[in-house]
């Protein structure tokens, strides 16, 4: 996995925001080898591992409700690339035209994908991404271009390195859609709320970013899955007014 030069990356990425986790990634570019190389290595095990899990999925959805099994919704990924993600569908089809954040007890929901989303397997289509190179497993969740239009110039260095599967942001807020159960315009709650608290966590990772610190992060997603609770020294209630937990 490398950077590009300075003066190659798009220009709403050449600014002194950017700069500072730009000279911090360059430093590590050993950490970045090794990155892609357990990238490649573990999606392509895990793809043949999990085969019988893809075709049971694949059956469940179709026999569900009318659709195709993958949902490919326009996702951003390095340097500003737009890319069409894989994600095992769990929501009727044509879902996306309304708001792109989704919450708890969303109707677009099939009773197939409450399942699929409640064991977290919609995820593991990702993998056909991270081989193909836009994605990588430990990395800032791809958010879709009306997302990343509201980036800063400081979160916008989180477009310096691939999209990932998983990120400590993505374990802290593993139950956002609970968070937003209740609000009005979720989509205006998450871009003033949830994104700037995640992307509190996303930077810092970047900051603090190391190859055995992705293994970490790998393992603390598996137990999360699992049940385990992870909280960040930025606690989830902060991304919301008083008013609006009282609300819910």
């Amino acid at each position: 996995m490398n950077i590009l030069k300075w003066e190659q990356l798009p220009e709403n990425l050449q600014t002194e925001e950017v700069r500072k986790y730009y000279d911090i990634l360059k430093k590590k570019k050993g950490s970045l080898f090794f990155k892609r190389v357990f990238d490649l290595f573990f999606s392509v095990i895990g793809l043949i591992v999990l085969l019988p899990v893809f075709l049971i999925l694949a059956i469940a959805i179709k026999i569900d409700s009318p659709g195709p099994v993958f949902y490919r919704q326009e996702r951003v990924t390095q340097y500003g690339k737009s890319f069409r993600i894989h994600k095992f569908r769990t929501m009727v089809q044509n879902a996306d035209k309304g708001s792109q954040v989704t919450v708890n007890n969303d109707s677009r929901i099939t009773h197939v994908g409450r399942v699929i989303r409640n064991c977290r397997l919609d995820e593991i289509a990702q993998l056909f991404d991270v081989i193909q190179g836009t994605l990588t497993l430990v990395g800032v969740r791809p958010e879709s271009p009306k997302f990343v239009d509201e980036y800063t110039n400081e979160m916008l260095a989180t477009l310096l390195l691939p999209a990932g599967v998983t990120s400590l942001a993505s374990i802290y807020y593993k139950d956002e859609a609970k968070l937003l159960d209740g609000v009005q315009d979720s989509d205006k709650v998450y871009v003033e709320k949830i994104l700037p608290s995640k992307m509190y966590y996303n930077l810092k990772g970047i900051e603090e970013f190391s190859f055995w610190g992705d293994i970490k992060i790998m393992f603390m997603t598996v137990f999360a899955v699992l049940g385990v609770e992870y909280k960040g020294d930025l606690l989830v209630e902060d991304a919301f007014p008083e008013e609006e937990i009282a609300a819910k």
